[in-house]
Formats: structure tokens, C-alpha cells, sequence
């Protein structure tokens, strides 16, 4: 085993983490903004989650980027997945779309007989 496989669950794991706490991040902060700006009650769910979905945007960005040069997605797929990032929870489906097919596993690598 080379040491680039040797980094594919640990890249698949990463992957699947900051997806789902990116999800949830954009939950907290969606919740934040219905009680500050709805509910005109309180600044605090913003100001907590505001920053931590930030950065898990940008950690999301990164371990895409990472995981789509580890897996060797196609571009569509990888422009896909960094959409996702975009719109409120749809990291979740993609993480679970990837994992379903096969996105976050070692690619296969043909060789002649």
C-alpha cells in the first residue's frame, strides 16, 4: 500500500464529518436568524453560529477539494459538490449520495494484462 491509500479513509471520514457538521452548523445559524430577525428576540444564535458555519463552509470547501483529487471525481462532480455547499442542508445529501456510490473509496486503476 502507497501512502496515498493509506490517507483514503481518513480523507472519506474527514469528508463525511465536516459534511454533516456543516449541515447542522447551517441549521443552528438558520434558527439563529428566525429568532433575530422574525421573532426580533435575541442576536445570540447568529453570533454563535455565524462564525462556526463559516468555518465549516471553509473546511467543507477544502476536504471537497482534497477528496475529489484523493478519489479523482470527474469535474461535474466535483463542481457539484462544491455547490452543494451553497444552498442549507444540502451537504447531507451529497455525503450520503457519495458514500451510496462509491465516490469516497480508492478509485479503480486499470492496468494491462
Amino acid at each position: 500500500m502507497s501512502a496515498a491509500s493509506d490517507s483514503q479513509p481518513a480523507v472519506a471520514l474527514l469528508f463525511r464529518i465536516i459534511s454533516i457538521a456543516e449541515a447542522c452548523s447551517w441549521a443552528g445559524l438558520l434558527a439563529g436568524m428566525f429568532v433575530k430577525y422574525v421573532l426580533r428576540v435575541s442576536e445570540i444564535g447568529v453570533t454563535v453560529f455565524g462564525p462556526i458555519h463559516g468555518g465549516l463552509f471553509i473546511a467543507y470547501v477544502v476536504i471537497t477539494i482534497v477528496a475529489a483529487v484523493t478519489f479523482r471525481w470527474r469535474i461535474g462532480t466535483t463542481l457539484l459538490a462544491l455547490a452543494v455547499s451553497i444552498p442549507p442542508l444540502l451537504t447531507l445529501w451529497l455525503e450520503r449520495r457519495a458514500r451510496r456510490n462509491g465516490l469516497l473509496e480508492a478509485p479503480v486503476v486499470l492496468t494491462k494484462a
